[in-house]
């Protein structure tokens, strides 16, 4: 489960983010949205604890900043960063030792999952970007994370890998795994979002979910986004 319970995040009198709170619970997808510049990236650097900031945010009950919680999550990033001299399997052992574990039996079965496994022993530097998208992946979800938050995952990618990467956030959630997704692809997600968070100017404009019957999440951030204006 991830908590974030009034987060601000400010650069001297500019608000990035303005008392934030959301909830991502155990086995449910949630969808993050919102125009450029609305700090949705922000708010994703302060759950990863990439950045300072006012509030609380927890995973799985732990402080977002304790090792704890850095075990339990797996973030994928908007643009890959890969090691140009690591093969693709030394980047999941890397990984792996990262996290003080020596249990290898996933690695293999998620680069098959997402067609990199007779690619293995290719360099970083020779992936092409698709490739790289897939790799960082498959880098956060080795070591079988909790809480999984993904930043524009479907960029780069072509349909084939991102049929494979929806049937992933299914699979994840069947799993339990609390998934948070950022994302201008609205359309991508229109299918299986269970609660969705629209974010303008640093605050948090609405919030519904699946379940109470939104006939349409293309339309609902139109009518928050344009009427924040």
């Amino acid at each position: 489960m991830l908590s974030v319970n009034s987060v601000t995040k400010a650069y001297n009198k500019f608000k990035a983010n303005d008392k934030i709170s959301l909830t991502v619970n155990s086995g449910e997808i949630a969808v993050l949205l919102g125009p450029n510049g609305a700090g949705k990236s922000t708010l994703i650097k302060c759950i990863c604890s990439l950045l300072d900031f006012e509030g609380e945010i927890s995973i799985c009950s732990h402080d977002s900043k304790s090792v704890q919680a850095k075990k339990m999550l797996g973030y994928i990033p908007e643009m890959p960063a890969v090691y140009d001299m690591l093969t693709v399997s030394e980047h999941l052992q890397f990984i792996l030792r990262a996290y003080k574990s020596d249990d290898y039996s996933y690695a293999d079965e998620i680069l098959r999952i997402f067609d990199l496994y007779e690619m293995k022993n290719k360099l970083g530097k020779d992936l092409s970007k698709g490739m790289k998208q897939k790799l960082s992946i498959c880098c956060a979800l080795v070591h079988k994370p909790r809480v999984v938050i993904f930043d524009e995952p479907m960029v780069g990618l072509d349909p084939h890998s991102i049929k494979k990467l929806k049937e992933m956030f299914m699979k994840l959630k069947d799993e339990g795994v609390s998934i948070l997704i950022s994302t201008h692809m609205i359309d991508s997600v229109e299918d299986y979002w269970d609660s969705a968070y629209i974010m303008c100017d640093g605050k948090l404009r609405a919030q519904m979910k699946n379940a109470d019957g939104c006939e349409s999440l293309q339309q609902l951030y139109f009518f928050v986004t344009e009427g924040a204006q």
